[in-house]
């Protein structure tokens, strides 16, 4: 990997391809994996995360839009995306793009049946998603009836899965509530392939359910965060390997005297000599002013540094004194040696929020130690 001189995401495709097979390693071998690579593959990028998973044998993609799905068959992905959010202006592309759509609503269902049905298609496969608790998206168990009446009034459509998602399977203080949504989706399947037959493919857990509720994978898992690195839960950090890491370079150092100022409305005020560093991000590249003030830290030489004043659109500053560094030396937000969880904990935000904010000016760099 050659030196770092500008602001960059260092995309680890290695470390994907570790977590795949750990989460691999956590279901049965017939079971079905959906990796999640919605929002630019977590922030990352879909297309070059989507194509290291379709090499590895992933079963399936999910993406949130049709216009994410869109992008990844442009880019040549041939395997089943899932588009988890369809909208009634995008149904028209998800059948010409062969995607599948997860239908949640009345009218979400009928308006792609017409949709369907006005592409002359047959036996179109797609999925239905039921709400048990999460009360986001998803048909209620007492819809059934209106379902079959629906997809019978046409071959246009055939059920190809059915799912849900669970709210809070990461803490184990909520399992009860886990356990009922597991049970509610348990008994909606049945109801389902009572009225429309058998369904090929039930799936409800997400990371944290994959590891701490494998005895409820159905036929098919999805997984988003866990294939970026993250199992939100301390027990499986040693397990999984952060694919990006954000990373840049000291611009300038400057010498403060005591009493002297930093930044935009002199945030920052000195209280003896200070010697501090300029780096090339700001919060249009993501890191917003919220990481300012002395809240966040970074990792200068393996110092932690914090991040002094006001955060600006380009540029921050961070404090290096008594660090032996030098213009140029490279600097981590998050990646080796500090987390995004770790990261984003000092604005009182997660991962989540933090990886999929990096704008796309930041440049993506790759590293694959097999590579497709």
């Amino acid at each position: 990997m050659p030196d770092i001189h500008e602001t960059v995401l260092e995309i680890d495709l290695g470390a994907l391809e570790h977590n795949y097979r750990f989460l691999r390693s956590r279901i049965k071998p017939s079971t079905k994996f959906m990796a999640v690579v919605k929002a630019s593959g977590y922030g990352s990028d879909a297309l070059a995360i989507a194509n290291k998973l379709v090499s590895l044998g992933i079963d399936a993609l999910a993406v949130a839009y049709a216009s994410e799905g869109i992008a990844l068959r442009e880019g040549g992905i041939r395997c089943p995306i899932l588009v988890l959010h369809p909208q009634v202006g995008n149904f028209d592309e998800i059948i010409a793009y062969e995607m599948e759509p997860s239908l949640y609503s009345a009218r979400i269902l009928k308006g792609f049946h017409q949709a369907a049905r006005k592409a002359a298609q047959e036996g179109y496969p797609v999925h239905l998603k039921f709400n048990t608790g999460l009360n986001r998206l998803g048909f209620w168990e007492t819809d059934v009836r209106f379902i079959k009446e629906e997809i019978d009034a046409s071959g246009a459509l055939k059920i190809k899965g059915i799912l849900s998602h669970l709210g809070a399977s990461e803490d184990l203080d909520e399992k009860e509530f886990t356990q009922r949504q597991i049970a509610l989706f348990s008994k909606i399947v049945e109801e389902v392939e009572r009225s429309l037959g058998p369904i090929p493919l039930k799936h409800l857990l997400n990371t944290s359910g994959i590891l701490n509720y494998p005895e409820a994978q159905w036929d098919m898992v999805r997984s988003g965060i866990g294939v970026y690195g993250y199992g939100n839960d301390p027990r499986f950090d040693p397990e999984l390997r952060p694919v990006v890491s954000l990373k840049t370079v000291i611009s300038q150092l400057h010498r403060i005297e005591p009493g002297e100022t930093v930044g935009y409305n002199r945030a920052y005020r000195a209280d003896g000599h200070r010697t501090t560093a300029t780096l090339p991000l700001g919060h249009a590249d993501g890191i917003g002013r919220q990481y300012g003030q002395g809240k966040a830290s970074v990792l200068v030489q393996g110092n932690q540094a914090p991040i002094i004043g006001n955060v600006c659109m380009d540029m921050l500053m961070i404090d290096v004194t008594g660090i032996d560094c030098k213009e140029g030396d490279e600097v981590i937000l998050f990646g080796e040696g500090q987390s995004a969880d770790q990261f984003a904990s000092y604005a009182g935000t997660i991962s989540y929020e933090l990886l999929t904010g990096i704008a796309t000016r930041v440049k993506r760099i790759y590293k694959d130690p097999n590579p497709l």
